[in-house]
């Protein structure tokens, strides 16, 4: 027998006796077991890899948001609060309460909405990294393999506890099952019992909250619900490490998750079936253009109209566009820049398209508030229609039809956006993205900081101390720049 073939049989081995053991647990006693014992070694080679991914691309998104709305307003508001400095803001590196941290990063690495997320719109990575790492500073460091353990547990479970959008029904899924996903993660990384990390998650459960009227509105909020996220996972497992207890019931329970969010559709037992042996996390995907996931199918097919057909804004006498519901109602209104042009932008189907096609491109610059003004009123938009198709039922599928001035009919139908599950961004893509990323920064990170992280990042589990990558995301430019603003 091969090591590997023996290494696959202890680990068959090892989740019998799981089984086995977990037959008398109830659903919420399992998910805890699985938070406080389970190993990235367990997982297999593309979970790891995911989490890594995750955590590159959060990483990413955090220094490329360090200056977007509201973030030099809440980071200012939580300095000017004080507290017992347990965790560094990202950036601008500010020692502050593990729970402000935790709120100024996970906002932070949410600001562009170019971060990792999943169907129906649940944003993990924003939340479980930023609390990983939060909590990896609270208890003094933790190893790379630390860290990955942390990771692959609180990604997992907050997927795992992912609903549909039916049973959402417009609650926000990052402040729902992604606080799960959160405190898990944190739980772990500090090392909580198979007790304590219940309680975490007890107390979790009565602090899930978000909806999408934050998105539909434009408003801060959105990246806002991020920053909550990873700031109440902190503290549930910092108050269930001093004993405070949470309900024991939290899924299963007459008024647990499953009948509040989950709408007695499922059951609790269905939620946890499968931890460790399936993995839910691999329905994560990636954006390749640094907008709303619904509207990254449009955005590419009307470049690939660009490249197939040479098509111009000019000649395009009229765009359809056609839709499942939940994404015409997301991304289907008129546009208006409004008070938040990035946030407007970014959730509209008809400015992504025209900046596509205006603009040859779609990228970080493109969606700056100036940007975004000097395309309001562009005739295009009045040669754009959105409409709902009930024929159309896939998440991310579209269906594009272009009309040209010289009488030419161009249509490209998705099934599946780029960057979701069946339809993968390309490692060069990633790494597009997340050189766009540094790039962008508002306060840029020095170029040996940039080589250290790559090497970081491209052996996590070799990491001797999480902080070591923590010392590499403080701009070196940011105190001056903060210093001559104020």
């Amino acid at each position: 027998m091969t090591a590997s073939h023996l290494a696959a049989a202890n680990t068959k081995e090892k989740m019998t006796m799981t089984r086995t053991a977990d037959a008398d647990r109830t659903p919420e006693d399992r998910l805890a077991r699985f938070t406080a014992t389970a190993t990235a070694g367990d997982a297999p080679e593309e979970v790891r890899q995911m989490a890594v991914q995750i955590l590159r691309t959060v990483i990413g998104t955090a220094v490329a948001g360090a200056a977007q709305d509201g973030i030099r307003e809440l980071r200012d508001h939580l300095v000017g609060q004080a507290g017992v400095g347990e965790a560094r803001s990202l950036v601008y590196g500010d020692l502050m309460p593990a729970r402000s941290a935790a709120l100024l990063n996970g906002t932070m690495a949410r600001a562009l909405d170019y971060c990792d997320t999943m169907v129906p719109g649940l944003h993990l990575g924003s939340s479980v990294i930023i609390a990983a790492l939060v909590a990896a500073e609270v208890r003094g460091g933790c190893t790379g393999a630390e860290l990955l353990d942390g990771l692959v547990v609180g990604l997992e479970v907050g997927a795992q506890l992912n609903l549909t959008e039916e049973q959402y029904a417009g609650f926000d899924p990052t402040g729902v099952a992604g606080l799960f996903g959160a405190t898990a993660a944190a739980a772990r990384i500090l090392r909580l019992d198979e007790i304590q990390t219940r309680d975490a998650m007890g107390l979790a459960f009565n602090r899930c909250s978000g909806s999408f009227q934050s998105n539909a509105d434009a408003s801060l909020a959105v990246r806002f619900i991020q920053g909550f996220t990873a700031s109440n996972a902190i503290e549930c497992v910092q108050l269930a490490l001093i004993g405070i207890s949470g309900p024991r019931n939290f899924l299963a329970g007459k008024f647990g998750y499953t009948h509040l969010w989950g709408r007695d559709q499922v059951t609790a037992e269905e939620m946890v079936a499968g931890l460790g042996e399936s993995w839910a996390i691999l329905g994560t995907f990636f954006k390749k253009y640094p907008c709303c996931g619904l509207t990254q199918g449009p955005t590419e097919s009307v470049l690939t109209a660009i490249e197939e057909k040479s098509l111009r804004a000019e000649s395009a006498e009229r765009i359809d566009l056609y839709l499942p519901e939940f994404a015409f109602n997301l991304i289907g209104k008129p546009f208006a820049s409004g008070t938040n042009p990035r946030v407007n932008a970014q959730f509209s189907a008809a400015y992504c398209i025209t900046n596509a096609l205006v603009r040859g491109a779609s990228t970080l610059a493109h969606f700056e508030p100036s940007a975004v003004k000097e395309l309001e009123g562009h005739p295009l938009f009045d040669r754009i229609n959105v409409e709902h198709d009930p024929a159309i039922t896939g998440h991310s599928a579209s269906r594009l039809v272009i009309q040209g001035a010289d009488g030419f009919v161009w249509t490209r139908e998705l099934e599946i956006g780029p960057g979701y599950p069946g339809n993968p961004l390309t490692l060069e893509e990633h790494a597009h993205g997340f050189d766009d990323c540094l790039k962008y920064a508002p306060y840029p990170l020095g170029q040996s900081q940039v080589d250290g992280l790559k090497v970081l990042l491209g052996a996590v589990q070799d990491i001797q101390d999480v902080r070591e990558l923590l010392s590499h995301l403080v701009s070196q430019r940011t105190a001056d720049v903060m210093d001559n603003q104020r």
